[in-house]
């Protein structure tokens, strides 16, 4: 019995240095196939990224996973891989880079020798962190310039990540120069909020805000990203970013769409006259404006502030005239002067079938008076409906607005016309 138990003992030994000899065999061969054919990246894709799922697997056993020196190998082929692409892409700008995460997995070797506190491999990790921050700058670069976003996100912030260590090891790094390392959190931001990677996004935006970013992209970035779940704070942001950046229209347009959607229309006016200084020629403030104080007016009317509400639909009046001085074929400003009209034309309705019921001579008298005013405001939001029919013939409002004003003038013919188009559009009812 005592025998048996000692031969199986030596099995098992036999079995563990068999595989620890396996994994180190692995490694070695692994490491040497992405050295041997990183030369030609792209000819020997399937063989260097089979190669690096072999050296992964290699260092993840139980053997090689606690030996610092394996993964600063492994740092070093790695960021090699990296470096030869960098040349290649530099020397020909057309040469797509086919192992963009290289200096990433490079980095991350670093980072496990690191943390095992291996003193003999420090002055290596040191050196190759030196390298590979410099390399997953430069792949980061080269994304964003082809729009790769989410890959240059992941190289600037391990970028940063890399800056951290360095500092940890007290050794020198690129973003030791504030402006340079701002930069490299401002680039990290914009790529992750460009590739909607919004939670990632975050840090790095709130790090720069912190820090008082005068760059408007970052209060419109955490304004857009929090507007959601957390309009106030997303406010806050959008606030504080109209102070940093007052020039900028973006921001400025943020605010407006912001009091639009929460209907603070008092709010929009200056703000908006603020947008048509900085952009005279752009006819959708000028819409928008004109759209704003049109909401006013109804507002004032249906509270019976007639003269206010006059003052308003003359304001709104003013900016749709101006867009359609500068674009005659601006529908919507077409549409919206005819809207103007028919609103106000609306409003005598009430008081018609009030009149209606007083069938003295007075009564009538006033009934008729009231009809002809009525039908007067109809008919001065009838050629700006009819433009805005021959602008875009298919829109339905435009086409219910001329079938209910030809009814109101006693047109019948007309109004079924329209009554018949709106029918084969599926609109009944109307």
């Amino acid at each position: 019995m005592k025998n048996l138990l000692t031969v199986l003992l030596s099995l098992t030994f036999a079995f563990s240095t068999s595989v620890a000899q396996d994994a180190s065999k692995m490694l070695k061969n692994s490491l040497k196939t992405i050295s041997k054919k990183g030369s030609d990246p792209t000819a020997n894709s399937n063989e260097i990224s089979n190669a690096i799922a072999e050296m992964n697997e290699a260092l993840q056993s139980d053997d090689l996973k606690t030996q610092a020196k394996k993964w600063v190998s492994a740092g070093k082929v790695l960021n090699e891989l990296s470096n030869n692409e960098l040349k290649t892409k530099t020397l020909n700008p057309e040469y797509k880079i086919v192992f963009p995460n290289a200096a990433i997995d490079a980095f991350n070797a670093f980072a496990s020798a690191f943390e095992l506190n291996d003193k003999k491999t420090k002055k290596d990790i040191g050196y190759g962190l030196e390298d590979v921050e410099n390399h997953l700058n430069n792949v980061a670069i080269f994304a964003y310039q082809n729009k790769d976003y989410s890959t240059a996100f992941d190289n600037f912030s391990t970028s940063i990540s890399a800056y951290d260590m360095l500092k940890k090891m007290e050794k020198d790094s690129r973003l030791d120069d504030p402006a340079i390392r701002k930069d490299q959190y401002f680039y990290s931001s914009v790529s992750a909020y460009y590739s909607e990677r919004f939670q990632d996004a975050l840090p790095y935006l709130e790090k720069l805000y912190n820090d008082g970013a005068s760059d408007a992209f970052v209060y419109e970035a955490l304004y857009s990203i929090n507007s959601e779940d957390n309009p106030e704070k997303a406010l806050e942001y959008l606030t504080k970013g109209r102070e940093m950046a007052p020039d900028d229209t973006g921001l400025l347009f943020a605010e407006i769409n912001h009091y639009l959607k929460i209907g603070e229309l008092n709010k929009l006016i200056g703000k908006l006259e603020t947008a048509i200084e900085k952009e005279p020629e752009n006819t959708s403030i000028y819409n928008t404006l004109g759209s704003v104080y049109d909401q006013l007016n109804q507002k004032e009317m249906k509270e019976g502030n007639v003269e206010k509400a006059n003052e308003y639909f003359t304001k709104a009046l003013d900016n749709y005239n101006q867009v359609l001085a500068k674009e005659p074929e601006n529908f919507d400003a077409t549409y919206s002067v005819g809207a103007l009209y028919y609103n106000k034309a609306a409003t005598y309705v009430e008081k018609l079938n009030e009149l209606a019921a007083d069938l003295s001579p007075a009564g009538m008298k006033a009934y008729d008076e009231t009809k002809a005013e009525m039908d007067g405001i109809f008919k001065q939001a009838l050629p700006f409906f009819d433009k805005a029919e021959s602008l875009n013939g298919n829109d339905r409002n435009t086409l219910i607005a001329l079938k209910e004003i030809h009814a109101r003038l006693n047109d019948v013919a007309k109004s079924n016309k329209y009554k018949e188009l709106l029918e084969k559009m599926g609109v009944t009812n109307n």
